[in-house]
């Protein structure tokens, strides 16, 4: 197997770099494609997995928010070997389990077939992808960040954001072909299987890109010098500095938790159910956010490199306080022109955290312990505050009648990240520290 090699200076050259990067976006793009599509289905989901029941979309969101809580536990025990063998091979191991967990449920019986055993597959079957994204964030945005030259990281990690996002797309567009071409008849009978079943492609691909990839420089050095963790979770919990760490990888991606699965996984059902626009409708108004906040994002890694983190971080936390009501109030209104104009706005705001929040919280910690704590701290955030958002604004919704809950949610996030941030120290100009 032919791989590429950390160079020794840890000077990463421009051909190598595109390499790496490359290898940490596909298995991005695979993570947020494959757990995305999922919420992008909930509609669908329901009726095939739920079909006797009045609540059945909340019921998949119940199963899309359970599969959350795992990831800590992925984010424990992949982080902790991660930080201990390698980022490499635990990023192999990751968009492999993840990549077989979404496969599988392209292939599961509907209820009707084989009753209450399908929606407990299909629950369990999320626990495994909960599991393996909680291990491929913060290795990819690790593995990453020690690749990237000195003084571009905020712009190299903000890279993989945008494979986020553009898998997002993907996974919206592919959606929205579906349901146009396919109607909700044929949807529900086997339509609903093929997005999943694009899992296996994008898969076999990752694993051979990650495959033929070295570890990082960073990690390589330490391992040479004898300095690698023997227990980094032990480690990182004995340490005052490092707890205080965590608390703020658990605190300042807030607003992230809310404004990705609120503003992007949550909208297309959202806009269908409560507002009453077509899916299509629905998911255009997705796509066009989700084509404006890719473009922005390179923009906003690249000025933190230049102003730092906090800055830009702090501002996009303060707009998005300031105009995530009147942007919902946009898209409630039903027309197609102003949602999307409320949903883009909103979207190149939170551009200005998603494209960096990775390499900020990176940057608390030292390569011995990199791994694990901050795939914890960011993992348990995304699990309390991201992935229990959807099931709580349907249940909210339901309850109040008030259409304008997600934009108080997203809006009480965002000052909740401003506070958290402004207790970090910027290390956007230092290099990473490996103790």
């Amino acid at each position: 197997m032919n791989t590429v090699a950390p160079p020794q200076s840890g000077v990463v050259d421009p051909r190598t770099a595109r390499r790496i990067t490359l290898a940490g976006c596909v298995g991005i793009f695979a993570e947020l494609y494959d757990n995305g599509i999922f919420g992008f289905m909930a509609g669908t989901l329901a009726t095939v997995f739920f079909p006797d029941s009045k609540n059945a979309v909340l019921l998949v969101f119940v199963g899309y928010a359970i599969s959350f809580f795992f990831r800590p536990l992925g984010a424990i025990v992949c982080g902790q070997l991660g930080d201990r063998i390698g980022r490499q091979r635990m990023l192999v191991f990751v968009i492999l389990l993840i990549s077989a967990a979404t496969a599988a449920i392209g292939v599961l019986p509907p209820y009707t077939a084989v009753g209450a055993a399908a929606p407990i597959l299909l629950i369990l079957l999320r626990v495994l992808q909960g599991f393996s994204v909680g291990g491929e964030a913060a290795g990819a945005m690790t593995f990453l960040a020690e690749h990237a030259p000195a003084g571009k990281r905020g712009l190299y990690t903000s890279y993989a954001q945008i494979a986020s996002f553009v898998s997002l797309l993907t996974g919206t567009l592919i959606a929205a072909w579906m349901n146009a071409g396919l109607g909700s008849a044929r949807m529900e009978a086997f339509g609903w299987r093929i997005p999943f079943l694009l899992a296996v492609p994008l898969g076999i691909t990752g694993i051979y890109i990650r495959r033929r990839i070295s570890d990082t420089p960073n990690f390589s050095r330490l391992r040479a010098e004898g300095g690698l963790s023997r227990n980094p979770l032990k480690e990182a919990f004995s340490s005052r500095r490092h707890r205080r760490a965590i608390l703020l990888a658990l605190f300042i991606p807030l607003l992230n938790g809310a404004g990705y699965y609120v503003l992007f996984t949550y909208m297309p059902t959202f806009m269908s159910k409560i507002l009453h626009f077509s899916s299509v409708q629905g998911l255009l108004v997705t796509a066009v956010a989700l084509v404006s906040i890719s473009i922005a994002i390179p923009f906003a890694g690249a000025l933190s490199d230049r102003i730092g983190r906090k800055k830009v971080i702090a501002g996009s936390a303060a707009a998005m306080a300031v105009l995530g009501v009147p942007c919902y109030l946009l898209i409630a209104t039903g027309n197609v022109g102003l949602a999307i104009l409320g949903a883009s706005v909103m979207a190149v705001v939170f551009a200005g955290h998603t494209a960096i929040i990775h390499i900020l919280l990176v940057e608390l910690f030292p390569t011995r312990v990199r791994y694990s704590a901050y795939g914890l701290g960011y993992n348990v955030s995304s699990a309390v505050f991201g992935g229990t958002a959807p099931l709580l604004m349907t249940f909210l919704i339901g309850q109040t009648g008030n259409t304008t809950i997600p934009a108080f949610y997203v809006v009480l996030t965002a000052l909740g990240t401003l506070i958290a941030v402004s207790r970090v120290i910027d290390r956007a100009h230092e290099p990473l520290r490996d103790a």
